[in-house]
């Protein structure tokens, strides 16, 4: 029997919300679509997301910058405008990631995605630098000082990576000093940072030239993903999960530490993307097993890291081109039908948790309150046995759970009373719409009557009863493999 155990008298303080401080997205311009927006919209209300981050804000689709004859710049806001004023009317705020180069001031042709990102390094960073300071500037008269000084500037995405940047941490330096510079020039209170670097890298090395060369620096970020392969925008390489379970949690903790070990040891950390796979045609994305992977890691990180922005919350997403199938690997916990996954439920039900935790020994639960509202969120993780099959395969298939085990619920310190009891489940079968969608044959293109079916399989309908409590709450419950559940007590 696993015990889960708490009592109202024994707090362990305020609950952290790193998890839902942000989400990320593909690039600026599918913002601009109507999908796009619905799903962010539900995210938001739901989850609970305060800050949302894409790529390729200065890419030629957003139509940002172009040269006139004689090579002056010509500045148009108009899209950006469209896109930060639809996000901030849902309630959230940009993470602003600077990317990529527009062509007219790239230094060469080299590009990324079925988008074309340009990659290369501004050939002139003067002009780079203007660029900046003009949009900061803008979205400063546009929206005010306070509202922008609450947003973060990222520079660029993984630039160790070579997809990502054709240049090495020199020519990275070279181009993040002349955005920091420009971002402070608007208004030394405004935040910027990086190196927004894959795997966790060249942090030690972003303090010390920043330290050395009193650039300014605010914040820290990098990614992480628990895959092994290698970067595949177009879903021809294979990906497997690794196989020690803390792989993230151990990425975020070293990163941390190299951080209290620096000249800046107050700098925030922000894990600007992280997920099971960087791949966008993994089907572990679809798979009911996200959702626990997803709370175990958190779960184990909290503390270390003062955001994980999950990549992403929705399947409008093209790096790859537009996804093939309704259900072909994407990144997003909502799909292109607007079905939520397993992975949604997650954020949905780490986001109902109260803002006040209890002290809960359980690695694999949060027990808190609000109050006389309780709410207990617990899981089962085991990382799949899938040997050398990679995910591509393993996850396209039914994987029904292989065990189940008996857990004991208590909670002490509750006010006498009537409770609404609510129950929800996420796992095999349960909210576990891409298991529906297998057994439909996995359709490439879906009638409006099986959409209709699958968005039933898609709730995650609660189960409530009212029950007195003399001031102690207990339930016995059975907890499948890879499965979810949250408990909520409702004071009446």
């Amino acid at each position: 029997m696993r015990n889960i155990t708490a009592d109202l008298y024994n707090e362990r303080g305020p609950h952290d919300r790193f998890a839902t401080f942000c989400v990320g997205a593909g690039r600026a311009n599918e913002a601009l679509r109507r999908d796009f927006t619905e799903h962010l919209k539900t995210a938001v209300e739901r989850c609970g997301f305060r800050y949302l981050r894409f790529h390729g804000l200065f890419h030629d689709d957003m139509a940002v910058y172009r040269e006139d004859e004689n090579g002056r710049p010509i500045y148009n806001w108009q899209y950006i405008d469209t896109v930060f004023d639809t996000m901030l009317s849902l309630g959230i705020r940009p993470f602003v990631e600077l990317s990529f180069t527009p062509r007219e001031m790239a230094s060469g042709e080299k590009t990324i995605f079925w988008w074309r990102g340009n990659v290369t390094p501004p050939a002139d960073h003067a002009k780079w630098g203007a660029l900046i300071a003009a949009f900061v500037q803008h979205c400063v008269d546009r929206y005010g000082h306070d509202e922008v000084v609450r947003w973060f500037f990222e520079v660029w995405n993984e630039p160790d990576y070579p997809a990502f940047f054709e240049g090495d941490i020199h020519d990275y330096f070279k181009m993040y000093d002349a955005a920091a510079q420009a971002v402070k020039s608007v208004s030394p209170v405004l935040r910027v940072g990086g190196p927004a670097t894959s795997s966790n890298r060249w942090i030690p090395e972003m303090i010390a030239h920043c330290v050395e060369n009193e650039i300014p620096l605010d914040f820290i970020s990098t990614h992480t993903y628990g895959v092994e392969g290698a970067l595949d925008e177009f879903g021809r390489d294979l990906h497997r999960l690794i196989d020690d379970p803390d792989t993230i949690v151990n990425d975020v903790r070293r990163a941390r530490r190299q951080i209290l070990d620096s000249a800046m040891p107050h700098l925030p950390l922000y894990y600007t993307e992280w997920s099971a796979s960087y791949s966008s045609r993994d089907n572990v994305h679809d798979s009911y097993i996200s959702a626990p992977y997803i709370l175990y890691n958190l779960k184990r990180i909290e503390g270390s890291v003062d955001a994980m922005s999950y990549w992403t919350f929705t399947d409008v997403f093209e790096e790859g081109g537009p996804g093939p199938t309704p259900f072909h690997g994407g990144f997003g916990m909502i799909n292109l039908q607007g079905l939520k996954k397993p992975s949604f439920y997650a954020f949905e039900f780490y986001h109902a948790l109260g803002s006040r935790e209890l002290a809960c020994d359980d690695p694999d639960a949060w027990v808190c309150h609000d109050g006389d509202d309780v709410q207990l969120l617990f899981w089962d993780y085991h990382k799949p046995d899938q040997g050398d099959v990679p995910n591509e395969l393993y996850f396209t298939r039914d994987l029904p759970p292989q065990s189940r085990e008996e857990v004991s619920l208590t909670v002490e310190g509750l006010t006498p009373g009537a409770y609404l009891r609510t129950v929800r489940r996420v796992g095999y079968g349960e909210a576990d719409v891409y298991g529906a969608y297998l057994e439909l044959g996995c359709p490439e293109n879906l009638t409006r009557e099986q959409t209709a079916a699958l968005a039933l399989c898609s709730r995650c309908a609660p189960v409530s009863d009212i029950l007195t409590i003399d001031g102690t709450f207990s339930q016995e419950l059975t907890l499948a493999e890879n499965e979810v559940c949250l408990v909520e007590l409702k004071k009446l």
